[in-house]
């Protein structure tokens, strides 16, 4: 029933298989490193410095996982190898409750009504499908959802976004290739308005190529949204691709730097070894990571659970 529910059994193997690729990849670089140790020393920490960051936890977040694991060794005076594991547990999992990203994520304030979510992200990453399964699961949780296919410059976007509406049974607000996105997302909300929606998904195009277009783009859509709802748009989400790894936090910078980015969904976690950028990312920029994508099913789209996220890579 959608990402409503508690955290259950099935989202649980879900996302146990969805990073599998991730755990696999980890623990075999982590064995090697504390295979034949009795303790954590110097060079067991410069050693599992190189594997957080080939696994995509990136540089400034690793030194910082290590300098806490400095602390703790010169604390404890004595930790055995075979203890790693657990701190370095324990200290990823505190690292992502500091950065917000709280194991009890309400996807949306449906005190706000209608809750208005622009969605960005360059084009590949997965940012038209993620706005057709939020809106599937949305309405599967008894919410009623209102599409904008504001990306009105890529080929077959706006039939991308309508076949997802069809599949999600939700309504959707369209012009044709070309039209201007910010005339699309004023009759988007304006719409969402008079037939009382809960929630509205704006897809918004995905270029990177220019930040200020794409800043003065955002800036225009933001602007004739308030026309209609003042304090919208509610959330400024954006879509990254897990699978690319470093590219993702690059694309992050870009995206945060050009607009205000109030949360993050990390896609296609299933099909790569580099879920550890979800860490890298919640930990550098300090906005909530809210949604994870670990399979192609609609409920494959996960609300992001730090705890369960922290043990499913770590538990066998």
């Amino acid at each position: 029933m959608g990402f409503f529910n508690v955290f259950s059994k099935d989202k649980k193997e879900s996302l146990d298989r969805g990073l599998q690729k991730t755990k696999e990849s980890f623990f075999g670089k982590l064995s090697r490193v504390i295979s034949g140790r009795s303790k954590v020393d110097e060079g067991v920490l410069d050693k599992l410095e190189e594997v957080l960051i080939s696994s995509d936890v990136g540089i400034d977040t690793t030194l910082k996982i290590i300098e806490r694991l400095e602390e703790r060794v010169a604390r404890d005076k004595y930790m055995n190898a075979e203890e790693l594991n657990l701190i370095l547990r324990e200290e990823i999992e505190a690292l992502l409750e500091e950065n917000g990203s709280d194991e009890n994520v309400i996807p949306f304030d449906f005190s706000k009504k209608p809750y208005v979510v622009l969605v960005v992200g360059v084009n590949g990453v997965g940012k038209t499908t993620t706005v057709g399964k939020i809106a599937a699961q949305l309405k599967n949780g008894g919410k009623t959802v209102l599409l904008g296919a504001a990306d009105t410059f890529r080929a077959a976007a706006v039939d991308q976004l309508t076949v997802w509406a069809e599949r999600a049974g939700v309504p959707i607000v369209k012009q044709k290739q070309g039209a201007d996105p910010a005339s699309v997302a004023f009759d988007t909300v304006k719409s969402a308005v008079a037939n009382d929606m809960d929630v509205v998904l704006i897809d918004t195009a995905g270029r990177l190529h220019n930040k200020i277009n794409l800043m003065n783009e955002l800036g225009k859509i933001c602007n004739v949204i308030r026309r209609v709802i003042h304090d919208a748009p509610h959330e400024v989400l954006l879509v990254l691709d897990g699978s690319t790894g470093q590219n993702a936090l690059r694309q992050a910078a870009e995206f945060t730097r050009a607009t205000n980015v109030t949360a993050m969904a990390l896609t296609k976690l299933d099909g790569t070894a580099k879920g550890g950028v979800v860490i890298g990312i919640s930990d550098q920029f300090k906005i909530p990571v809210k949604f994870i994508g670990v399979g192609e099913g609609i409920d494959d789209l996960q609300v992001f659970n730090k705890k369960e996220f922290v043990n499913s890579i770590f538990d066998f």
